[in-house]
């Protein structure tokens, strides 16, 4: 199982860095299907099982979003502008995400999640504006800061709750304001950042101030081996996305990511 961490974590570094993913997409049911799996059926672990993948991931997106920020702002990819009417919104719905998840059962997460993926990669092929778009002229919100608010919070909120990071609904939102796949990533980023310290945060004070004690291998609901092992191995996964980036074009990229999810869909569907 740690090589599978080792591997699962270079892989969530390169969905971070090539589509905003946070790793999310990629930790979460390999973490859930972990808990399952070593902790066994009877324990208290098995029982908050989704809660401890999406804490997890949600604690890995701190690092993961903060290194893919930076090296997406290095290579010019951010545009401050457009991302700043999203960060205290995203930072408020992260609190609500966290807060929900922790009030349903693990069960719910995990067909919430399956739904929303197939959802999803659903809007990929259905609506326009995703496979192909105009990569040279970012539209800024018609509604401004008004527009901008809600569709914010629902972004935190959806992202805390499943675990997954902004790219959930910022990598369609901008690509059909016109994004390049390549920017939609990087937008997504620092976007998930916000989200994923206040997520962490309110799950730390959840399990803090309810006495949940899972063992000593958790802090709270996040499992302390999984969540350094994907730290450390989705580094060197975003360091090898860097190198794939100039090879990627825009075509290409924005189909591989309905794909991606697919293959994910499957993963947390036999999990």
């Amino acid at each position: 199982m740690t090589v599978l961490l080792c591997l699962f974590g270079f892989l969530s570094g390169i969905t971070t860095a090539l589509f905003g993913f946070g790793g999310g997409f990629i930790t979460v049911p390999l973490l859930y299907a972990l808990i399952s799996l070593v902790w066994g059926p009877q324990s208290e672990a098995n029982d908050v099982a989704m809660q401890i993948a999406v804490a997890t991931s949600t604690c890995v997106m701190i690092f993961s979003a903060s290194v893919s920020s930076q090296a997406h702002y290095r290579k010019g990819n951010l545009n401050w502008s457009i991302i700043r009417p999203f960060i205290i919104p995203i930072s408020l719905g992260g609190i609500v995400g966290a807060f929900v998840a922790l009030s349903v059962e693990s069960e719910w997460i995990r067909w919430v999640f399956i739904v929303y993926l197939i959802i999803t990669i659903l809007d990929c092929f259905i609506r326009p504006g995703f496979m192909k778009t105009d990569s040279n002229s970012i539209q800024p919100s018609k509604g401004g800061i008004f527009a901008d608010t809600p569709i914010g919070v629902v972004i935190g909120a959806v992202a805390a709750f499943l675990g997954v990071g902004g790219s959930v609904m910022t990598v369609p939102l901008m690509r059909r304001r016109g994004a390049s796949m390549i920017q939609a990533a990087a937008f997504a980023n620092p976007l998930t950042l916000p989200m994923a310290i206040t997520g962490t945060l309110t799950y730390l004070y959840f399990a803090l101030t309810k006495d949940i004690e899972l063992g000593s291998g958790f802090i709270g609901m996040i499992y302390i081996k999984g969540a350094l092992i994907l730290i450390a191995t989705s580094w060197l996964g975003i360091r090898f996305a860097g190198l794939l980036m100039p090879y990627l074009s825009d075509k290409r990229h924005a189909q591989s990511y309905p794909i991606l999810l697919f293959v994910v869909l499957c993963v947390i569907l036999a999990a």
